[in-house]
């Protein structure tokens, strides 16, 4: 009896160490909790990352943390990075590698009042453009390259305002244009009173110097464990299965996310509007291609990124070491 009454205690502990034994993932986030990661926040809320079997940590990002660093320190197994920064910090030393391509539309652009005098890219020259840096600065680097337009030496052609994370320089008419988010800054700046009539917009997607933004990375080294590489194709295929619910089901999606952001300084109708114009960045999403890495893509985001003269922001091409599907491939069961 007492024989029959231990190895039963002996298989329920297995059972339970067995059941507590999730996997530890740490993501790294590009910003602050808002609708830009809502995917993330509703895979946790909804239970879809412990039903992977995984013990999810989900850490903000903010103006002074840098994805790459953290993920070159090993603070994070995954980093949520726009490929400009990702493959500039590779170039640099850090292995990172696109694991999955969750935007594969660009919401980036320069947003100008009318009054300033530009209507066209032509009208750039002598004027003072406010430019995010941090590895923001990279997609708008390289499209100057292209335009021809020098953004540094004793004479640039346009002066580059180093524009904090917000609007005000527009506003207090210090810049011409700054840069803005199809899903944030933009709004901000209707929010603050001005009409979008007396406003023009220029769209990296328009002006074919669009670079993928919001990506999964991952150390290259980790990489080459298949039992690491099974643990993330997990990982990405609840982060896929989250993105899908919260874009189906926005006003739940909206309310994890405030519930995620303890600043609270946000509001419903702010995140909303987010999440609706981040779902235009996400054309895949419901379809068995949401999360993939189309090489053509990450092709034109190297050519952007090595075509900015003499500065480029990236002096080589990184070669298909920068990236893999062998994540996607697994969360995909393949």
């Amino acid at each position: 009896m007492r024989k029959t009454t231990l190895l039963l205690g002996l298989l329920l502990a297995g059972v339970a160490a067995t059941a507590s034994a999730a996997d530890k993932v740490t993501v790294q986030l590009k910003w602050l909790p808002q609708a830009q990661f809502a995917g993330y926040y509703v895979a946790q809320a909804k239970g879809f990352y412990k039903d992977a079997g995984l013990d999810v940590t989900i850490k903000p990002g903010g103006p002074d943390i840098s994805p790459a660093q953290v993920l070159a320190a090993k603070g994070a197994d995954v980093t949520v990075d726009w490929m400009p920064s990702a493959l500039a910090a590779r170039e640099a030393g850090v292995p990172m590698v696109n694991i999955a391509q969750i935007f594969n539309r660009s919401g980036m652009m320069l947003t100008c009042k009318k009054s300033s005098g530009v209507l066209t890219p032509k009208d750039f020259k002598g004027k003072t453009l406010g430019v995010w840096f941090g590895g923001n600065e990279y997609p708008f680097l390289s499209w100057m390259g292209t335009l021809g337009l020098k953004t540094s030496g004793a004479n640039p052609d346009v002066k580059v305002l180093k524009q904090g994370f917000n609007v005000d320089p527009l506003l207090q008419n210090q810049a011409a244009c700054i840069s803005t988010m199809i899903y944030n800054e933009y709004w901000q700046v209707i929010d603050a009173g001005v009409k979008a009539s007396d406003l023009v917009t220029f769209p990296y997607e328009d002006q074919g110097v669009a670079t993928l933004e919001d990506g999964l990375y991952a150390r290259g080294p980790d990489l080459k464990d298949p039992a690491y590489v099974a643990k993330l194709g997990k990982f990405v295929k609840a982060s896929i299965q989250g993105w899908e619910y919260a874009l189906k089901h926005e006003d739940e999606a909206v309310k994890v996310v405030l519930a995620a952001d303890t600043s609270g300084g946000s509001t419903a109708a702010v995140q909303k509007r987010q999440l609706e114009n981040v779902a235009k960045l996400i054309t895949n999403a419901g379809t068995p291609k949401m999360g993939y890495l189309d090489p053509a893509a990450y092709q034109r985001t190297v050519k952007v990124l090595l075509a900015g003269g003499s500065d480029p922001v990236i002096k080589k091409d990184p070669g298909p070491a920068a990236w893999t599907h062998a994540v996607w491939d697994k969360a995909m069961g393949k």
